[in-house]
């Protein structure tokens, strides 16, 4: 079963590939494209000194942590927000057709490789932050460094499958995921701190987006967080990424269950 995958995903890997002048230049621009959240940062922290108690070098730090993060789950998994054309198409009732998973399927048959630019791009901003902060390293920040960007990838993963899912059940679901995923994207890129107290309650905790870079951010610092939550939670984003995944599962089982197929 693993070599049919393999194929697919070969397939996809030679089919975006053939044109190479074609391919850098959509890694480039996917990167530079990403990169505009870094320099509205930038110019945020022209006019202000500090943003919610950080400093500019601490906010990169988040910002690359959430940057990767989701540039990992978008490369992975994004390609499920085009659900409502696999169903439209009837393409999502041939997937269903083969003996293998239908998620798989969906992941390696129409894997973007041109986002790999995004992972570049967010792996330079994580890079660059680190040179800038001063971090007393021990194998348990070591250990969170390489954990924490795939944790946040596992939620933003998560979310982009529970989003596509809700195409079983509503028309047009692709406004609506989009306001968690890139909503939720744009959220994680900056200090909780800088957020209303309800907003901040609804994304940062009942969302867990507070899981993907900010709380990592702060175990990494060794700073105690400004809003007061305990010191263990700052270690906690892989158990937040298994309750999601585990989350995702249940609702995309459902939504199939659910789907009774285009009728053409």
């Amino acid at each position: 079963m693993a070599s049919a995958y393999w194929q697919l995903l070969k397939a996809q890997l030679r089919s975006q590939t053939e044109y190479r002048a074609s391919f850098a230049l959509d890694l480039l621009f996917n990167g530079l494209i990403t990169a505009i959240d870094v320099v509205a940062l930038l110019v945020l922290f022209r006019v202000n000194p500090g943003l919610g108690g950080f400093t500019l070098a601490e906010a990169l730090l988040i910002a690359g942590l959430a940057g990767l993060a989701f540039a990992l789950a978008d490369l992975a998994v994004g390609n499920v927000e085009r659900m409502p054309t696999y169903i439209r198409t009837g393409l999502f009732d041939t997937v269903l057709l083969r003996p293998l998973g239908a998620l798989p399927q969906l992941v390696v048959g129409d894997l973007a490789l041109r986002r790999v630019g995004r992972v570049i791009q967010g792996s330079a901003v994580l890079a660059i932050a680190l040179r800038l902060v001063d971090i007393e390293w021990t194998p348990a920040r070591v250990a969170l460094l390489v954990i924490a960007p795939i944790a946040g990838a596992v939620i933003f993963g998560s979310i982009f499958v529970i989003g596509a899912t809700l195409t079983f059940w509503l028309v047009e679901a692709g406004e609506v995921a989009s306001a968690f995923t890139y909503g939720g994207q744009l959220f994680t890129s900056y200090p909780t701190t800088v957020f209303a107290g309800w907003f901040r309650g609804v994304f940062g905790y009942a969302l867990g987006l507070g899981f993907v870079a900010y709380l990592p951010a702060l175990a990494l610092l060794g700073r105690a967080d400004p809003l007061g939550l305990p010191a263990w939670l700052r270690w906690s984003s892989p158990l937040v990424a298994v309750a999601w995944a585990l989350g995702a599962r249940y609702v995309w089982r459902a939504g199939v269950r659910h789907y009774g197929s285009t009728g053409s």
